[in-house]
């Protein structure tokens, strides 16, 4: 729906785009090489696989054992196929919101960031997100890496990452900002206490504050100023795209809203849902984990989620099942078709490099047209 309504050749965002004259050669970057990503080796890989893999196994077996909970095992072995079948559909859908957000965000004149880029880009990123913490730096880096490679130059790049990163996260802050505030206030059903209402939904309101103080900063000759300024043009770009009514900004809340959608479902394949008010609120809470210096926030979003749940009156035995079938299909089922993704990204990143290198890709010859057979005349034959 929203990628029909962007054209290919017009530039969404309003941002410089790179340059280049009739005829002439594109400059390429000095950092050309491959992503830090792209040079971690199987072993690495195979390290930070098993730690995250060791985190989630101690969660299952060692939870019931301290909590004195029912067996996990045994409640994982009898959930409700058809709700889990709807949860996997869920958050295909969730992804499709952020492949469309990307794309109104990143398309650029040149036109090489489109649908199937950002799909590439988008899955390829969560799976190194999945692999480095620090909210998502990794898939940060290899979404920064393959923009440069579609010919943006660095501060077109810090711009565009800036817009979509607050208007992915705006939907964040914002849900816990009106969550917090009607579960306190009685506004929305669910209640809570202070501590798991309020205090969050004023984080909310102050990174809201600080974000939008930076559409003030504007070029100067100071360090700082040149440091700052190009995220200042990616927050007035966000303010700018909010006015246009672009419909590939409904992709943020999509992303959210069907992955929450896919938490929903889990409880239902366990058990009953908590309200809904208390589930947004719950699972915004339990996500800031991600900033935990954990491989993809694994643990720590988990154990997060669980105690944001327990703290709203859930069961505590039905949040550990649940939130651990969630992050099946939020953190490890992307993991394959993210590493299928890198590898097209890079053949993908392998064409542009030929491109600005003045290479001409071999098209295939047009298939010679073939003259529709006459039919022999047949003999006519003369009786009387």
């Amino acid at each position: 729906m929203a990628a029909t309504a962007i054209d290919r050749d017009e530039t969404p965002t309003g941002l410089a785009p790179l340059r280049v004259a009739h005829g002439a050669k594109a400059p390429v970057p000095a950092d050309a090489g491959v992503p830090a990503i792209g040079s971690l080796s199987l072993r690495k890989v195979a390290v930070l696989a098993g730690a995250s893999a060791l985190l989630v196994v101690g969660a299952v077996v060692l939870a019931p054992a301290i909590a004195d909970l029912p067996d996990v095992w045994q409640r994982l072995a009898h959930g409700d196929m058809s709700w889990l079948g709807l949860a996997l559909v869920l958050e295909a859908l969730s992804f499709v919101g952020h492949i469309i957000l990307f794309r109104a965000v990143s398309l650029d004149a040149r036109g090489r960031i489109g649908m199937r880029a950002s799909t590439e880009i988008t899955l390829a990123g969560h799976m190194a997100t999945r692999l480095f913490a620090a909210g998502g730096a990794g898939g940060i880096a290899l979404t920064a890496w393959a923009m440069r490679k579609a010919g943006m130059d660095r501060r077109d790049v810090a711009a565009r990452m800036t817009t979509f990163l607050v208007l992915l996260y705006f939907v964040y802050m914002a849900a816990l900002v009106v969550g917090g505030l009607g579960l306190w206030s009685g506004v929305i059903p669910g209640g809570g206490s202070f501590a798991i209402t309020v205090v969050p939904a004023i984080f909310g309101a102050v990174v809201v504050a600080v974000v939008a103080s930076a559409q003030f900063v504007r070029p100067g000759a100071s360090r700082l100023r040149r440091w700052l300024s190009p995220v200042g043009d990616g927050v007035r770009e966000a303010r700018r795209l909010v006015g246009s009514g672009n419909l590939g900004l409904v992709g943020a809340i999509v992303w959210w809203g069907f992955d929450i959608a896919v938490l929903w479902a889990c409880f239902h394949a366990f058990g009953e849902s908590p309200a809904v008010g208390v589930l947004i609120v719950a699972y915004f809470v339990g996500t800031l984990a991600n900033l935990l210096p954990l491989p993809g926030g694994v643990g720590g979003v988990d154990g997060g989620m669980v105690g944001a749940l327990v703290a709203f009156g859930t069961d505590p035995g039905l949040a550990i099942v649940a939130v651990l079938a969630y992050r099946f299909f939020a953190f490890w089922l992307p993991i394959g078709p993210g590493a299928v993704a890198f590898a097209s990204l890079r053949r993908t990143v392998a064409k542009w490099e030929r491109e600005d290198a003045g290479e001409v890709l071999p098209v295939a010859p047009p298939r010679p047209r073939q003259e529709p057979r006459r039919r022999a005349a047949e003999p006519c034959y003369c009786t009387k």
